[in-house]
Parts: C-alpha cells; sequence; structure tokens
C-alpha cells in the first residue's frame, strides 16, 4: 500500500514532465496501462518506449497539476489534464482518470478513462509566449 507522501511523489515526477522517468521509477517490472476499454500494454519497459515514442512526436507535454487524487489502499484515482504542444503548436487537451493499483510503493495495474470523443481536441493555448 502506496503512502501518500509516494503518491504525491509520483505526481510530481508526472507534472514536472519526464512520464518515462516516472514509469521507470515507480511502476513495477510487470506493470499494465490500458486505454479506456483497449488492451492493456504490459510490461513496465514497454511502458518506458511507449511513452518515448508519443513524447518525442511532440514539441512539449505539459501536465496540470492534478485536479484530485484519492487513495484507499492500494486503489488510487488521479484526475489528469494534458496539454500536448504539437511540432506546429496547436494544443491539444486531454483530461482523464487515471484508476491505479498499487503494489507496496510501485504502480501495477493503471487503467485510464476519458471521452475519446473530446480527447486531444484542440484548446486554445494561455501559456505567455517565451520570446
Amino acid at each position: 500500500m502506496p503512502t501518500r507522501k509516494r503518491v504525491m511523489a509520483f505526481v510530481d515526477a508526472v507534472v514536472s514532465g519526464d512520464h518515462a522517468d516516472a514509469i521507470a521509477t515507480f511502476y513495477t517490472e510487470d506493470a499494465t496501462m490500458q486505454e479506456n476499454l483497449s488492451a492493456p500494454r504490459k510490461g513496465r519497459e514497454t511502458l518506458i518506449a511507449y511513452e518515448r515514442k508519443m513524447l518525442v512526436r511532440l514539441r512539449e507535454m505539459r501536465t496540470h497539476p492534478p485536479k484530485a487524487i484519492l487513495i484507499d489502499g492500494d486503489q488510487v484515482a488521479i484526475h489528469w489534464t494534458f496539454d500536448a504542444v504539437g511540432q506546429d503548436g496547436t494544443v491539444r487537451r486531454l483530461t482523464e482518470i487515471s484508476l491505479q493499483t498499487w503494489r507496496g510503493d510501485q504502480i501495477a495495474v493503471e487503467q485510464f478513462f476519458y471521452d475519446s470523443a473530446t480527447a486531444w481536441q484542440p484548446v486554445l493555448d494561455t501559456t505567455p509566449s517565451t520570446e
């Protein structure tokens, strides 16, 4: 069962933007990830490779601090919002609920739930320009 401190360390790692490193650090070797009702991806190395492949196609992935984090024993639910910035500068948003089953202090099973009809739709980018 994870401590709240351990879950928050995971959240901080994801919000910092290094999703592949968060997987390497916080997931079991045999972990699975599942998008809605699709077949799950299996194995930490597979999860890391999938994440890196997805991130390399983007200019940036912005992870908002979660709107809610619920912890009940080995079960954790996180309400995430992600903004993917494409190479062309288009910002696309995903809002999802992640349901996790932890084994000790690592995530063993994770399933994401989101509305696939509205997932990754373009949004107005309100981030100030650094130019």
